[in-house]
């Protein structure tokens, strides 16, 4: 299966180093790119005195028209200039109402292209928009890093596997990079003797990759470091990997999902495109 409609989700102006990589990736893939400019009302009903709610609640409602339309324009004029297929459009949400906003338009995408949810650099409500399109929408998400996109992102790819339905997903909806990568590493960290894979961890989906053509190369790491995050930026970067396809991890699922620990270190510190999924 080949990415045929990849979607990001613009929420600031200066979110050009993502619009940049999912252009790129659009083209790379011969996709049609979907443009979703969403302006955010982050109001909450109790913050304000009595009686002016109304009139509160309007104006945060049209300056967040506002935003979107104009983001909308600005990247219309952006698009109008590139060789691609594209589509464009915007909306208004409310902070609660972003989950099913963007989930509904990720189900409907092959790749959500978007930014790190975390750092200093990190777009205005990221991480929301982050865990929409990832837990409400199921679709794999590419997040790229503050250095862009690398024109060599998928030659190198670097699979974190822990042996968990979540990393499958993330492999199988990654086939289309992996099948056109020249080098690809299955990394183990630490596996346990009595793990579904037995005393050979990584075999079976090296198999599988193998079958499909994809030379694999399998490393089986000690844990040396406190944090599985660390271990694996690390050894990407000793590698060259290019990209890191793992699982994300999630932990409350009552009104919105919260990454959990291992995926929100990998999205804080590297310096790699990482494409997710569970």
């Amino acid at each position: 299966m080949a990415y045929k409609t990849i979607l990001t989700v613009i929420t600031a102006e200066d979110q050009t180093t993502q619009l940049d990589a999912a252009i790129d990736l659009t083209r790379r893939e011969d996709a049609h790119l979907e443009v979703f400019c969403l302006g955010v009302d982050h109001s909450q009903a109790g913050y304000y005195y009595a009686g002016a709610s109304a009139y509160v609640f309007q104006e945060t409602i049209d300056n967040a028209m506002a935003a979107a339309e104009a983001l909308e324009k600005k990247i219309r004029t952006r698009l109008e200039a590139e060789d691609i297929r594209w589509s464009i459009d915007s909306a208004v949400a409310q902070v609660g109402g972003l989950t099913t906003l963007i989930g509904m338009r990720a189900r409907f995408s092959d790749l959500v292209v978007l930014t790190r949810p975390y750092g200093d650099a990190a777009a205005p409500d990221a991480v929301a928009v982050t865990e929409a399109a990832l837990f409400e929408g199921s679709a794999p998400v590419l997040i790229v890093p503050d250095a862009g996109l690398p024109a060599d992102f998928a030659q190198s790819i670097m699979i974190a596997w822990n042996q968990s339905e979540e990393a499958m997903t993330a492999v199988r909806r990654a086939m289309p990079l992996l099948a056109s990568a020249k080098q690809v590493e299955v990394t183990v960290i630490d596996p346990s003797p009595d793990g579904p894979e037995g005393p050979d961890p990584g075999a079976a989906l090296a198999q599988l990759l193998n079958r499909h053509g994809i030379q694999v190369d399998v490393s089986v790491l000690a844990r040396t470091q406190s944090l599985i995050s660390d271990i694996l930026d690390r050894h990407a970067e000793e590698i060259g990997a290019k990209l890191i396809v793992m699982g994300a991890y999630g932990h409350s699922r009552f009104r919105q999902a919260i990454l959990g620990g291992a995926t929100r270190n990998m999205l804080g510190k590297s310096r790699v495109p990482i494409l997710m999924a569970r």
